[in-house]
């Protein structure tokens, strides 16, 4: 493929960023990546494993010069690395980011660009529980959904360069207001987490009275909680404490759902608990339909990573 931006500047170093940064390699897409992270330990590994084209000291180094900066980094620091590069963007410059929460990252990076940026913010739903510059690999991508989330009177020419550089690595794209993506996720990825944490706690507290055997029985339903409640926790803090209307909405209407199926075992409804696991079963066999999951063992995931 052609080259869609000169310069590729990837602030933070983590699964995500690693990712782009091998994809967009793979496929010829930018003249020159740059990446940068705070911690000096990060940059030594990004640059040991060739991550980058090259790796910079400074976030200020890092965004000079460069077409596409995309932010990295957990939401909650969004703002103040905005504000800390914002002098060193060049004008017609696009501004990005991977931030599973939307409208609270769009309040917190928009004020501090300065005129002549353009600001399209993305959320490319993929990932893995693995966190760190080694965990990154170029198929992440690879028919994911990448959401698109512009906001009003965006640049259109920034927004379609955005997406085909999206599509270049390997996703599918789609656009979205902020407010509905944060609805949407709160559905499809933030309270599931939330879940998860709770389960894996409660699990945590019974085998502090079973001598752990929670931990050396563990069934497939339990390993699969873990292996989402193993996801970074800097970054899930952040996206709750950012998304935390939509987050409590949703909460609610899971607490329901329990309260139902809770009846349904108390009272011996077995009618029920049927019509109900049927229907979940068909909503699982339709995202694998749609190709965003597997039926393999362990769902496809037992592929070794570096690192």
């Amino acid at each position: 493929m052609s080259v869609i931006y000169d310069r590729i500047a990837l602030i933070g170093l983590g699964l995500i960023a690693g990712s782009m940064s091998l994809a967009i390699r793979r496929a010829g897409l930018a003249g020159e990546v740059v990446g940068y992270a705070r911690s000096a330990q990060t940059r030594a590994t990004a640059r040991e494993i060739g991550l980058c084209d090259r790796i910079e000291e400074s976030a200020a180094a890092a965004v000079e010069g460069a077409d596409l900066i995309v932010l990295c980094v957990p939401v909650g620091v969004m703002g103040d690395v905005a504000a800390e590069i914002a002098p060193y963007l060049k004008r017609g410059a696009t501004v990005s980011d991977v931030g599973s929460v939307k409208r609270s990252v769009i309040d917190a990076v928009a004020p501090h660009l300065p005129e002549g940026v353009h600001f399209v913010p993305a959320h490319p739903l993929a990932g893995t529980e693995h966190s760190g510059p080694r965990a990154g690999y170029a198929e992440l991508f690879d028919n994911r959904w990448c959401l698109i989330v512009p906001q009003e009177g965006a640049d259109r020419t920034a927004v379609d360069r955005l997406e085909a550089l999206w599509r270049g690595i390997g996703a599918q794209t789609d656009e979205m207001d902020a407010d509905h993506h944060d609805l949407v996720l709160a559905v499809t990825s933030h309270t599931p987490h939330l879940i998860a944490y709770t389960m894996v706690g409660v699990a945590d507290d019974l085998r502090r009275v079973t001598d752990s055997e929670v931990i050396k029985y563990s069934a497939a339903g339990f390993r699969d909680f873990t292996r989402i409640a193993a996801s970074d926790p800097t970054m899930w803090r952040d996206v709750f404490l950012n998304n935390r209307e939509a987050t409590l909405e949703i909460l609610g209407r899971f607490t329901e759902e329990l309260f139902a199926l809770q009846r349904a075992i108390r009272t011996g409804d077995g009618d029920h608990l049927h019509d109900y696991f049927t229907r979940t079963r068909a909503i699982r066999r339709g995202i694998i339909e749609a190709g965003q999951d597997t039926d393999a063992p362990d769902f496809g995931r037992t592929r070794t990573r570096g690192g």
